[in-house]
């Protein structure tokens, strides 16, 4: 049996559902030698600022009892290295590219999204809003609906690529912060990035991660993430969502497919297995063939909820 395991994002075409998560797959040539590139959906790069970043002080990551807290500080090459270096090696082994950036700025996003500007060798540009916005005292873009709609906004206009928001889940309304992204001009949502936590030696009493509080990733957000996915789908049913969190095995893909994700994002699974995204698009489709899909986009959004009983009083 053949599967199609093509899917749409938008105008955003993947060959098939399986990319990287941000952060977790440094440029991606890092893992060239595991998987090949070309045979992904897309490959989301460590997080792109105008000037080169040099990040936080160590230590930066630990491991938690279900997945990991990091505080990198976003920690990349800058732009300029990333078109004129890393870009062209990707090309070559047929990637297909998703620009992540950042900024402390509304001002500096836009300089990094005008700087990509409508490069065909990138397939669309993901927004981390997952960073304080200096110039309104911390608070970070992406948990300030008006602050998102606003930086949103502000970066459309210099690009034509298809644009990706990349969702905090330290909200209090996930919903809102969608509708936020989209009335501002997003393309597509991804979901979810790291929950802020915190890991303690209690010999020295001390934080385990220099920072104090880092990003959880891995098993441990699974459950947070399909459910916020679920909740995004449901209220947006026409806005396509890259689904993020814990992701391992393909029931695990499966499963954010079925709440409503479009595609996936694998991201502190990298860590331990290098060549899993690779797995996944195979194992991917060998399930499909045993289940009898034809085109894995028919997955998207098929859950199948009961009807919620009323409460029992004794």
């Amino acid at each position: 049996m053949s599967v199609d395991l093509s899917v749409h994002l938008g105008r955003l075409l993947l060959r098939n559902p399986i990319a990287t998560a941000s952060g977790t797959f440094g440029y991606g040539l890092e893992f060239a030698e595991f998987v090949d590139l070309g045979a992904l959906g897309a490959i989301s790069v460590k997080g792109l600022s105008l000037r080169p970043c040099l990040g936080n002080p160590p230590p930066r990551i630990c491991e938690t009892d279900a997945g990991m807290l990091n505080a990198i500080g976003l920690q990349n090459v800058g732009i300029e290295e990333f078109l004129d270096g890393k870009l062209p090696k990707l090309v070559e082994k047929g990637a297909t590219v998703i620009a992540n950036v950042w900024g402390d700025t509304e001002a500096e996003y836009r300089a990094v999204v005008e700087r990509i500007g409508d490069d065909p060798r990138v397939a669309a540009v993901e927004l981390n809003v997952s960073c304080p916005n200096v110039v309104k005292g911390g608070m970070v873009f992406g948990n300030d609906p008006a602050a998102l709609h606003a930086l949103v906004a502000a970066v459309r206009s210099a690009t034509r690529l298809p644009l990706v928001v990349k969702l905090s889940p330290n909200v209090t309304d996930v919903v809102t912060a969608a509708k936020a992204a989209v009335d501002g001009g997003a393309d597509v949502l991804s979901l979810i990035n790291t929950l802020v936590g915190l890991s303690i030696d209690v010999e020295t009493r001390e934080p385990k991660i220099g920072f104090t509080t880092g990003g959880l990733s891995g098993p441990a957000i699974r459950p947070v993430a399909l459910r916020m996915v679920w909740e995004v789908r449901r209220a947006l049913p026409n806005v396509p969502i890259f689904g993020i969190g814990g992701i391992e095995t393909v029931e695990h893909v499966l499963e954010f497919l079925i709440a409503g994700a479009n595609a996936v994002q694998v991201g502190t699974a990298n860590f331990r297995d290098p060549g899993v995204c690779g797995r996944l698009v195979r194992d991917l489709e060998l399930w499909c063939e045993r289940h009898g899909v034809s085109r894995v986009a028919d997955l998207s959004g098929t859950l199948k909820t009961r009807p919620r009983p009323e409460k029992a009083y004794a």
